[in-house]
């Protein structure tokens, strides 16, 4: 299974997404081997050049047996950032990929400050990519609250290095948790002190997230996160979308995340969609115990998010759908197919925040902005 989804306009450069996942009834060694000649097949038949490769995301059934091999193979690089999360594919492959490539014609300048941070320039502006945030092993506690002051901390220190800062500058991250009914209230309550220790209040904004169960490569971390950052944004480029009229803000039930936040440039705009469940404007979790309705009212919650952020569903580069139960997804995937027949899925599973959801979604978009007195991408 390979599928790509691009967007270009003439003189912006052209952004591509591929979701590939492996052959199955192999060893790990056949399926990773499997993923990176499909990998390589679905460029090649994209008009794709591997080397315009700036973030994968790797999918795996067991990160403690399986990280180090995908560590030591041709997807792992330090001209590309990486991120392993433990989410079994729930089509049957032991690995899947999701990978963006940024093509301006002209090469884009690399830099990696450190193992965990690669910085990108295109067209003069700075994009930091963060990948495997995390205590790495030495912290065997399990404690929730420590490890996501350990992993905020490792980014803040990455974009004070750039002269920017978490308020303004980081515009999306992915925080995976084992056991997310234990550890989730530790890292949100952690989260919202460490936010407003650094300007990040109900009063001003937060940063698109998802917080999902998943795990790092690392025996006792009980939290890894991957972030977004662009330390040359204007504030004038950024916008944040809810529809209150069927989503609550996050703020109303204590927790300290974004639903989606839009990044406008002179000719695109990217909407970075959070986590996103069955949820209405009160925070009540709705069609309980229905996974067909809960991703019907999913679905919903998305395109009214889109809408704000002036796209649509047919804007979407890809979508991930995180499911609590393996055995939802005779019935989730058809739906999604009907829905979404051309765009790059990916089913993992991976249990959501309240138990009573079910689903959760998230991607990005990416939509024609026409403000020439934008920035280019």
């Amino acid at each position: 299974m390979a599928i790509a989804r691009s967007f270009e306009r003439p003189g912006g450069g052209k952004e591509s997404y591929f979701y590939l996942e492996a052959d199955r009834g192999l060893d790990f060694a056949g399926q990773l081997k499997s993923v990176i000649d499909r990998y390589a097949a679905a460029q090649a038949d994209a008009g794709v050049d591997p080397t315009t490769a700036v973030f994968r995301r790797i999918f795996l059934s067991d990160t403690l047996n399986q990280a180090s091999v995908v560590r030591e193979s041709s997807l792992n690089n330090d001209f590309v950032a990486t991120a392993i999360v433990q989410q079994r594919p729930l089509r049957g492959s032991k690995i899947s990929l999701l990978a963006y490539h940024v093509d301006d014609g002209e090469g884009l300048k690399r830099k990696r400050l450190s193992p965990r941070h690669l910085l990108i320039e295109k067209a003069g502006k700075r994009h930091l990519w963060s990948t495997r945030l995390c205590a790495a092993d030495s912290d065997r506690t399990l404690n929730s609250e420590g490890q996501t002051s350990t992993a905020f901390d490792d980014l803040i220190h990455a974009l004070r290095g750039q002269g920017a800062n978490l308020r303004d500058h980081c515009v999306r991250t992915w925080i995976y948790m084992k056991d997310v009914d234990i550890f989730y209230k530790g890292m949100v309550d952690r989260r919202r002190a460490l936010f407003n220790e650094h300007g990040l209040t109900g009063d001003s904004h937060f940063i698109a997230s998802t917080g999902i169960e998943g795990s790092g490569s690392h025996r006792y971390d009980v939290l890894v996160m991957d972030a977004y950052s662009l330390p040359d944004v204007e504030q004038r480029q950024i916008s944040y979308l809810n529809d209150f009229d069927l989503i609550c803000a996050t703020k109303d039930y204590n927790v300290t995340f974004e639903r989606a936040t839009r990044v406008a440039y002179a000719d695109r705009a990217h909407i970075f969609l959070s986590g996103t469940a069955s949820i209405d404007s009160s925070g009540e979790v709705v069609h309980r115990g229905d996974v067909a309705r809960q991703l019907d009212r999913t679905l919903e919650n998305v395109e009214a998010l889109l809408k704000a952020g002036k796209s649509s569903l047919a804007d979407m580069t890809h979508l991930i759908v995180y499911l609590r139960d393996p055995a939802d997804l005779a019935v989730i995937e058809p739906r999604l197919a009907e829905r979404l027949p051309d765009t790059p899925i990916a089913i993992v599973q991976g249990a959501v925040c309240r138990p009573e959801w079910l689903i959760e979604v998230e991607g990005v978009a990416i939509a024609h902005n026409d403000d020439t007195n934008l920035p280019r991408f």
